[in-house]
């Protein structure tokens, strides 16, 4: 098995980025940080990616943190400081999660597995989340003294509403795929045999639509969650300003009177 803790494949202008511990459940450790965000760094500027799929290899997708990397692990000798956690959200989550909502291109999650604690608001932070049947989501955090990270006090409330949101993160329970599903909180469950063709077959529909729109319709709807209705609309026509200016309009709008396929090319 190769030794890289992120593996990179590609299908056409689909990249997916696959999560390789699979012994640790592809939990974190700074190393696999680092490649995961030196991938998406050169995804970002390759403009022959045109959407990107996160998955783990084995049998999770990310059980969060390793709380046996150097990072986080208390030091046990007598006296010893404890561990900034803050610093390493800062240094490693709060950059990664930045990244994954700024992408230029669309990002599916096909979860495998289990995605627990920040495992599992790495999934969330994707644009759409494929889950297998067999997957699960946890909000582990509170069983070891700690706040939703990576995001998650931010998405939860967001996606399931707040009482959900506290009872999954408070209680800490596993949530499985097909409750995940009817929550809202994922896109769609999907049978454990299907996920890799049905995450490809979705990556691909989204390479094939303009990407630049993809990622304005993103960025205006996390940006409206903190906007009057006022200043939602005056966003909208900021971007529609934009992106009428841009080659897919004029070619979505040719396509569609030609009755033809669009070629989408921007990005």
């Amino acid at each position: 098995m190769s030794d890289a803790l992120i593996l990179a494949t590609r299908l056409g202008s689909v990249l997916t980025l696959t999560l390789n511990r699979p012994a640790a459940l592809n939990s974190f450790t700074t190393a696999m940080h680092g490649q995961l965000m030196a991938e998406l760094e050169a995804a970002a500027a390759d403009a022959s990616v045109r959407c990107v799929v996160l998955t783990g290899a084995g049998r999770g997708f990310c059980a969060g943190q390793d709380l046996a990397d150097p990072s986080v692990a208390p030091d046990p000798a007598p006296g010893a400081a404890p561990k900034d956690l803050g610093e390493v959200i800062e240094r490693f989550y709060r950059p990664l999660v930045q990244r994954l909502r700024s992408m230029p291109v669309a990002v599916v999650a096909a979860v495998n597995g289990v995605a627990a604690g920040a495992g599992a608001n790495l999934a969330l932070n994707c644009d759409l989340v494929l889950a297998a049947r067999s997957a699960s989501f946890i909000q582990a955090f509170s069983k070891i003294g700690l706040v939703p990270d990576t995001g998650g006090t931010w998405l939860l409330p967001r996606l399931v509403g707040r009482g959900r949101a506290l009872g999954l993160a408070l209680l800490g329970e596993r949530l499985n795929a097909t409750e995940a599903e009817r929550l809202g909180l994922v896109w769609k469950c999907v049978e454990d045999a299907e996920l890799a063709e049905q995450a490809q077959a979705l990556a691909q529909r989204l390479a094939a639509l303009p990407a630049r729109a993809l990622a304005a319709t993103r960025q205006a709807m996390d940006e409206a969650q903190g906007l009057s209705l006022e200043e939602a609309l005056g966003l909208e026509a900021r971007l529609q300003s934009e992106l009428g200016r841009a080659h897919d309009y004029q070619e979505g709008v040719a396509a569609f009177g030609a009755r033809r396929e669009a070629v989408f090319t921007d990005r």
